[in-house]
C-alpha cells in the first residue's frame, strides 16, 4: 500500500479522526498525547502501520518531522516490554539522537553504541551506527533475540558508496519478526524501494508526505533587496521566474559584455547593473557580495539564525574570520554570556595544554558573537557544540559544508547557497535538484518559524532560470550502491552455506534494480523482434532467399569496412615513417591543403616521436609543419639542396632566398602528386569469394533487388542492436550473485574457503580470521596478519602501520607530496610490506575481475605512529599538517581497526600490541566522548 499525505481529503481526513476518536484507548493516543503538538496526518497513518505490526517506509521532507514516527516504534517497544535499536548512518546523528531519546525515556532506558562509545549498551533502547548492528547480527549476539523494532534514520543513505551496502545487509538479515521503520528523505523511487521491502521484509507500508510542515519560500538577494524567485505564489516552476531578476540577468550579461571593451563603458554599465537605482549588488570579489554582508541583510530581514552553505572547509572557516574582521555582532550581552558559560561547561575536559592548538579561544570569541563553521575538520566537540548552540538559538549564523545536510537537526530560519557549483572531487560540477532541496530543506524551524526562506545570493552569471529549474524540481532518486565484500561473503557462508548465501544476495535491492532495468530492455527486445519479422516479410523474393543474400552482403560490407580500417592504419604507420625519414634539405610534394606543391625540409622530426612533424618552407616563403595528417598516402623526397647552418625561419630575408632557391631546383623536376595506392581490398581472397557468391546467387537477378537489399539493411542494422541489448540482459542478470561468485573464487584461491566432504564451500580458519576483520580493506588486514606483517612491531609502530590501511587523502590538495615517515626501519619495512601485498592483491582481484583494495596511505601513520608513542597533541598535528577534526576521526577509525586487530589475530603478541595501542590512541582529545548531559543542554534551553 502507499499513500501520499498531501493527497488525503476532507472526507478521509474526517473518517480518520472518527477512527482515532473510537481508538482513543489505542497506544497511539496514548503516545500522541505526551506531545505539545498534533500529529500531521502522514505521522498518524505511518505510526497505524507500526501498530498493526506492519514494516513502514516514510519519506517526508527534511524537518518534517519524520522521527516521531521512530520514536513511536520505540514507545511500543517499550510498552511491550521488547528492544528497539535506532539506527543512524553517522555518529554525530547517534549522538545527536541519544541525546534527545534521554532527554524523552531517561538514561537508564537508553544505550549508545558507536563503535567507539559504549554506553548502557544493554538498555532496552539502543541508539547506534548501522554497522554495530551489522556486526551484531553476524556475530549472532543475544540482543537480537529480545529485538522488536528497528529505526533506520536516513535510510536513503545506503546510495552512499561506503556505507550504503551495510543499510542492505541489516535489512537481507534482520529476523522476520523484527518490524522495521525506515525514515527517508523525500525521493523520487519510494514506491520501488518499498516495493523491494515488500518482496524482503513483507507487509511493508509506503508514506511519501511531500509537503512541508513549514512553507518555503525562494529569494534572491540583490544588494540591498531581497526579490522573489518567482513572481506568483502559486508553485514554483521554471516559467514563473520573478521578471526583475530576469530583468538584472540581461543587465549584468551586458556590463559583463561591456567591461570587455573599454574601461569607461564597464565603468557606466556596472552603475547600471549594480548601483543605487536597481539595489543589485557591485561587483566585488568574483561579483559575490562580501559574507559578512550578507549577514548584515539578513538580520535586517529578520532572517538570522541562517546556515549558509560554503562548499569547501577552508571557505567557512575564511568566512568566520572576514566576518569578525568586519566587527560583525550578532548577539546581545546576555546571549554572549550565556554562550561564553556553556562552551566552557561543554569543553571543561579538554586538556589545557591543548587549547591554544585547537584554536578553542578564537573558535569561543566567535560563537560569542554568534557566528560559527561547522566542517568536518573540526574536533568532534566544537562541531557539536556548535550544533547544540545554533539549535538553542545561540548560534545565529553558521558557514557550513554540504555534510551538514546530511541529516544533522540544525534547522534555521533561512538557508543561503552563494554558488550553484561545487568540488565533487575531479571538477567543478553544479549542484543537482536533489542536493539544492536537501540543502535548503533546513530551512523553516518548526513550533518556532511560519515559514522557511532559501536565499541565493547574486553574483556575476546567475541565471534565475536554472535556479528556478532547481528549486521546481524534486528528482532524488534512490540508487543501490550493494556489493558483496570479502567479510561479507566469509559471515554469508559460514550462517547459510554458499547457495543459500547466493540466493540471498539475489534478492538485494541492488539486483532489484538491476532486474527492474532487464524489464526495460526485454520490452525493447520484444518490439525489436516484431520490427524483424516485419522486415523479413518486406524483403522475399520470388527468385530465392533474400535473407540469405543479405548476409552475403552484410559480410562483404563488413569484410571491406575492416580492410579499409586495417589499409588506413597502415597508411598511418608509413606516412609516420616516411616523415621521419626525412633530412634537412629534403624536397617533398605536399599533396594536400592551401599550399600543394613543392616544399623544402628546413626543420626533421623529433627522434622516436610518435607523431611525427617535421617544417617546411613553401614556394610562397611559409614555414609550416607537417604531419601524416597532411601526407595521407605518404611523403618521400624528389630531390636535395642544401640549407645553410644558420638559416632561421624567423628571418623574412632567409624565406625569401631559400624559397627562390627551392623555386628554381624545382621548376625542371616533374613534380606529381604521389599516386593513390590500390585499395588492399583488391587483393583480398575473402572479399573475391564473396563478390562470386552473389553474382552466383539467384536473387542476384532480381528486378528489385535493390528494393529487397534496403529492408536487408535495415534488418543487419536492428538485429546488430537487439543482441546488443541481449548482451546486455546477460550482463545484469545475476549480477550481484556472480559477483559473489568471483569473490568466493578468490577467496578459496588464498586458502579463506575449502570446499567440504560434500563440495560444499566452508570457511577454513583463516576465513574465521577475516569474518572478525570489518575493515574496508578487510582482505588486506586478514593477509598482513597471515604474513606476519605486524609481528614484532611496538604498539606505536603497529598504528603507524594499521594506520595507512585505514587513511585517505581528501584529494588533490594532499595527495601530492610524500607522507613524513616515522624514523622507525620495523615500521618502514612493515609499511613497503603492506604495499607490496596489496599490489599482489590487486592483481589476484584483477584475474578476477574484482577491484575491492586500494594502496595503503601512510599520509597518516606519522601522527598515529607519535600520538599512540605520548607526544603531545601540537607537535602532532604539526607535523602531519591533518585538521583537528580529521585527525580525530582518523584515531577512531583506526582504534576500530586494532579492536578487530586484536580480536581476530591468531598471535598473541599482535592481541596485546593491538590494545596496546588503542591505550596510547585514547587519549586526551581522542578520547572525549562528546555526549551532552542531558541535564546540561536542558538548563540552557529553559
Amino acid at each position: 500500500m502507499s499513500r501520499a499525505g498531501n493527497e488525503t481529503s476532507p472526507a478521509a481526513r474526517y473518517a480518520a479522526a472518527q477512527r482515532r476518536a473510537r481508538d482513543s484507548k489505542t497506544a497511539l493516543a496514548t503516545f500522541q498525547s505526551s506531545y505539545e503538538f498534533a500529529l500531521d496526518e502522514y505521522q498518524i497513518a505511518a505510526c497505524e502501520c507500526i501498530e498493526n505490526g506492519q514494516s513502514v517506509l516514510v519519506a517526508a521532507p527534511t524537518g518534517s518531522g519524520k522521527t516521531v514516527v521512530g520514536e513511536f516504534a520505540i514507545f511500543l517497544a517499550l510498552e511491550h516490554g521488547t528492544r528497539a535499536f535506532y539506527t543512524t548512518p553517522i555518529k554525530a546523528l547517534s549522538n545527536q539522537k541519544y541525546r534527545d531519546l534521554v532527554e524523552r525515556y531517561g538514561k537508564d532506558n537508553v544505550g549508545l553504541l558507536t563503535g567507539d562509545t559504549v554506553l548502557n549498551g544493554d538498555a532496552p533502547v539502543v541508539v547506534m551506527t548501522t554497522e554495530v548492528l551489522r556486526n551484531m547480527l553476524y556475530e549472532g549476539s543475544d540482543a537480537i533475540s529480545e529485538l522488536s523494532h528497528v529505526v533506520m534514520d536516513e535510510v536513503h543513505y545506503l546510495a552512499d558508496r561506503q556505507r550504503g551496502p551495510v543499510w542492505e545487509e541489516v535489512i537481507l538479515h534482520l529476523p522476520e519478526s523484527v518490524s522495521l521503520t525506515a525514515l527517508s528523505a523525500t525521493v523520487s523511487n519510494a514506491e520501488e524501494f518499498g516495493a523491494w521491502l515488500r518482496q524482503v521484509r513483507g507487509d511493508t507500508d509506503v508514506i511519501v508526505e511531500e509537503r512541508r510542515p513549514i512553507p518555503l519560500h525562494q529569494h534572491v538577494l540583490a544588494g540591498r533587496r531581497l526579490l522573489d524567485l518567482f513572481a506568483n505564489t502559486g508553485e514554483p516552476n521554471e516559467s514563473g521566474v520573478n521578471p526583475e531578476l530576469i530583468q538584472l540577468a540581461t543587465d549584468d550579461a551586458r556590463a559583463t559584455r561591456a567591461s570587455r571593451g573599454s574601461s569607461g563603458h564597464a565603468g557606466r554599465s556596472r552603475r547600471g547593473a549594480g548601483g543605487k537605482g536597481t539595489g543589485a549588488p557591485r561587483r566585488q570579489g568574483g561579483g559575490y557580495l562580501p559574507r559578512s554582508v550578507v549577514l548584515e541583510r539578513l538580520d535586517r530581514y529578520e532572517l538570522l539564525p541562517a546556515i549558509m552553505f560554503v562548499f569547501s572547509r577552508r571557505g567557512c572557516d575564511e568566512s568566520v574570520k572576514q566576518c569578525l574582521n568586519a566587527g560583525l555582532r550578532l548577539t546581545n550581552e546576555h546571549e554572549r554570556r550565556t554562550i561564553r558559560e556553556y562552551v566552557d561547561e561543554r569543553c571543561r575536559e579538554l586538556p589545557g595544554d591543548d587549547l591554544n592548538v585547537l584554536g578553542y579561544y578564537e573558535w569561543r570569541d566567535a560563537l560569542e558573537r554568534g557566528l560559527a563553521a561547522h566542517h568536518a575538520g573540526m574536533l568532534p566537540l566544537f562541531k557539536e557544540t556548535v550544533e547544540e548552540l545554533f539549535s538553542l538559538g545561540l548560534t545565529k549564523a553558521v558557514f557550513a559544508t554540504e555534510t551538514l545536510a546530511l541529516g544533522i537537526n540544525m534547522p534555521a530560519r533561512s538557508v543561503v547557497l552563494e554558488r550553484l557549483v561545487k568540488w565533487n572531487g575531479s571538477a567543478h560540477a553544479d549542484i543537482t535538484a536533489g542536493e539544492y532541496t536537501q540543502l535548503t530543506g533546513r530551512a523553516g524551524r518548526r513550533g518556532i518559524d511560519t515559514e522557511g526562506h532559501a536565499v541565493t545570493t547574486w553574483h556575476t552569471g546567475l541565471d534565475p532560470h536554472s535556479l528556478a529549474g532547481l528549486a521546481s524540481k524534486r528528482t532524488y532518486p534512490l540508487r543501490s550502491s550493494f556489493r558483496p565484500s570479502y567479510n561479507m561473503a566469509i559471515n554469508l557462508i559460514t550462517r547459510l552455506g554458499a547457495q543459500a548465501a547466493r540466493e540471498l544476495l539475489e534478492t538485494s535491492f541492488a539486483q532489484y534494480q538491476a532486474d527492474a532495468g532487464v524489464v526495460g530492455i526485454a520490452r525493447q527486445i520484444r518490439k525489436h523482434d516484431e520490427a524483424l519479422a516485419g522486415y523479413r516479410e518486406s524483403m522475399q523474393c520470388h527468385l530465392g532467399d533474400f535473407g540469405e543474400y543479405a548476409e552475403l552482403r552484410a559480410q562483404l560490407a563488413a569484410r571491406e569496412r575492416a580492410i579499409s580500417k586495417n589499409s588506413a592504419a597502415d597508411r598511418r604507420v608509413a606516412a609516420a615513417s616516411a616523415l621521419a625519414n626525412l633530412r634537412m634539405g629534403d624536397i617533398v610534394v605536399l599533396p594536400t591543403g592551401r599550399r600543394v606543391g613543392p616544399a623544402l625540409v628546413v626543420e626533421v622530426a623529433r627522434p622516436n616521436d610518435p607523431e611525427p612533424r617535421v617544417g617546411v618552407l613553401t614556394l610562397d616563403r611559409r614555414v609550416k609543419k607537417v604531419s601524416s595528417a597532411d601526407t595521407p598516402h605518404g611523403i618521400e623526397s624528389i630531390a636535395r639542396m642544401k640549407v645553410p647552418r644558420n638559416f632561421d625561419s624567423r628571418s623574412a630575408n632567409w624565406r625569401r632566398d631559400l624559397s627562390r632557391t627551392l623555386g628554381e631546383k624545382t621548376a625542371a623536376l616533374d613534380l606529381k602528386r604521389p599516386r593513390k595506392r590500390t585499395q588492399a581490398s583488391e587483393d583480398d581472397a575473402e572479399i573475391t569469394a564473396l563478390r562470386l557468391a552473389l553474382r552466383a546467387h539467384p536473387c542476384h537477378g532480381c528486378n528489385d533487388r535493390e528494393a529487397h537489399a534496403r529492408w536487408g539493411e535495415r534488418y543487419h542494422r536492428l538485429e546488430r542492436e537487439t543482441a546488443q541489448l541481449r548482451k546486455k540482459v546477460e550482463t545484469r542478470t545475476n549480477t550481484i550473485a556472480r559477483q559473489f561468485d568471483r569473490v568466493c573464487a578468490l577467496l578459496e584461491n588464498l586458502g579463506y574457503l575449502e570446499k567440504g566432504p560434500e563440495g560444499k564451500l566452508e570457511a577454513t580458519p583463516a576465513g574465521g580470521l577475516l569474518a572478525r576483520l570489518y575493515s574496508d580493506q578487510d582482505l588486506l588486514a586478514a593477509e598482513c596478519l597471515r604474513e606476519e606483517i605486524w609481528d614484532g612491531l611496538t604498539a606505536a609502530e603497529l598504528a603507524g602501520a594499521a594506520a595507512a590501511l585505514v587513511y585517505e587523502s581528501r584529494g588533490a590538495d594532499d595527495g601530492g607530496a610524500t607522507p613524513p615517515i616515522p624514523n622507525s626501519p620495523a615500521l618502514r619495512a612493515a609499511l613497503a610490506d603492506q604495499s607490496e601485498l596489496a599490489i599482489e592483491l590487486a592483481e589476484r582481484e584483477s584475474n578476477h575481475h574484482l577491484d575491492f583494495t586500494r594502496a595503503p596511505n601512510a599520509g597518516f601513520s606519522m601522527a598515529a605512529f607519535e600520538w599512540a608513542k605520548g607526544e603531545p597533541l601540537n607537535v602532532v598535528l604539526r607535523e602531519s599538517e591533518l585538521a583537528p577534526g580529521d585527525f580525530v576521526r582518523w584515531c577512531r577509525q583506526l582504534i576500530d581497526l586494532l579492536g578487530q586487530i586484536a580480536e581476530a589475530s591468531p598471535q598473541p603478541d599482535v592481541r596485546r600490541c593491538a590494545r596496546a595501542a588503542i591505550d596510547g590512541l585514547q587519549r586526551g582529545v581522542v578520547s572525549y566522548t562528546a555526549v551532552v548531559d542531558e541535564q546540561t543542554y536542558s538548563d540552557y534551553s529553559e
